[in-house]
């Protein structure tokens, strides 16, 4: 009986999983239709503060979301919103409107090997092993072919760096958010994070203009479709089965949704947006895929070493 149902739970999570792959790869192509008619930071900000009203009221219902975040839990919550939603998701959806989606989501696929730097450098934790480092390399070495003339000029370096600011900020915002005081409930602490990233993302749209530019009675269907498909989808379902499935199968697993992301968002711009792929696009997308791919299976394998050199050297 305990066999069964510990089987039914793997499935179920590997099916969560599944939805991760297929809704947040799906995201890179909902902004860039959505931010054809609304402006990003007004469009990513919207996004973020009705999915964070709803997933607060949800994480209410449950025991551990009943809690009252303290102060530090609110700030906590604050800056990691602002260095996930504010500044990498906003710059993004800022990066949007001029380059593909695809291509988005290729050079976003590098978070994990930024991650990796980032704990070496700033918190000293222990190097991701001879593979992980080969799979930075071939990372970075796709990301420098993406922003070269192989990508039919369409990645200015302008985008580039904004988009490779994207990752880094992810990156550390997530480094950040494994040791910060957020609140017990995962729930809570997500729905503090959008409400405040999508709060800081209105307030950016408004000081740089975008309020002049926002013309509702032409948003058309697509873009209303797409933007709730960003908060329902994106937002709301996606991170919860990402939650299930963490709970559920191994990190390493779940890390790759990292590389599945970009092959979703560059079928669905192909499929949808009619985006083109060019030789250097094609080599570009396997390297940074091969290299999140030994950026990942790197530390076990690295962990696994450790064992087998203790015991060579014991005998």
């Amino acid at each position: 009986m305990f066999t069964k149902l510990r089987s039914t739970r793997w499935l179920v999570a590997w099916a969560a999983l599944v939805v991760v792959y297929f809704m947040w790869g799906s995201t890179f192509t909902a902004i860039q239709v959505a931010v054809r008619e609304v402006p990003p930071f007004l469009m990513a900000g919207s996004r973020f503060l009705v999915a964070g009203a709803i997933l607060y009221v949800v994480a209410g219902m449950t025991a551990s979301g009943r809690h009252r975040p303290t102060p530090s839990e609110v700030r906590s919550a604050a800056v990691v919103g602002a260095l996930l939603l504010l500044g990498a998701n906003g710059l993004v959806s800022w990066a949007e409107l001029r380059v593909p989606s695809g291509m988005a989501a290729l050079m976003i696929a590098t978070v994990p090997l930024w991650m990796a730097v980032l704990g070496v450098v700033v918190n000293r934790a222990a190097g991701p092993g001879v593979v992980g480092w080969a799979g930075v390399a071939l990372g970075l070495a796709g990301v420098a072919l993406l922003a070269g003339p192989g990508s039919g000029g369409r990645l200015q370096p302008l985008f580039a760096a904004a988009l490779l600011l994207s990752s880094l900020l992810w990156a550390a915002g997530s480094l950040y958010s494994r040791s910060a005081p957020l609140p017990k409930s995962l729930l809570q602490a997500s729905a503090l994070e959008m409400l405040a990233g999508g709060l800081g993302l209105l307030a950016l749209g408004a000081a740089t203009g975008e309020l002049r530019l926002l013309h509702l009675q032409l948003v058309g269907p697509s873009a209303l479709l797409a933007f709730g498909w960003l908060v329902v989808g994106g937002s709301l379902l996606g991170y919860s089965c990402y939650v299930f499935a963490l709970a559920s199968l191994p990190t390493t697993t779940v890390a790759t949704y990292a590389y599945v992301n970009p092959l979703v968002a560059i079928v669905l711009g192909w499929l949808i947006l009619g985006q083109g792929l060019t030789p250097g696009t094609v080599a570009a997308a396997g390297l940074i895929t091969l290299g999140v791919a030994l950026m990942v299976s790197g530390p076990a394998l690295a962990r696994r070493r450790r064992p087998a050199q203790a015991l060579v050297e014991r005998g």
